[in-house]
């Protein structure tokens, strides 16, 4: 059950900074303030999106290692991951 609340927590999280950024009409030209809570809003969602992405990671290491394998060699945070199986 907690994991259904984790992920529904990150999808929250990155459905209310699309909603913040989609209400504006330019977001160039922003106060500083809207500013400062739309950094709150990416942190939040960055957050979330990597504990979700950590935890499916640790899912795919113990039930699915082939699976992991080729999740940490497409790694999204590594500019250097080769795809290729050394």
């Amino acid at each position: 059950m907690l994991e259904h609340e984790i992920f529904t927590d990150m999808l929250w999280a990155v459905f209310h900074l699309s909603d913040e950024i989609m209400a504006r009409k330019n977001i160039e030209d922003m106060p500083k303030t809207d500013k400062d809570h739309l950094a709150i809003d990416i942190e939040r969602a960055i957050r979330a999106v990597l504990v979700q992405w950590v935890s499916h990671m640790e899912h795919l290491k113990s039930d699915y290692p082939y699976l992991f394998s080729l999740a940490v060699r497409k790694n999204p945070f590594n500019s250097n991951a080769i795809i290729s199986v050394k």
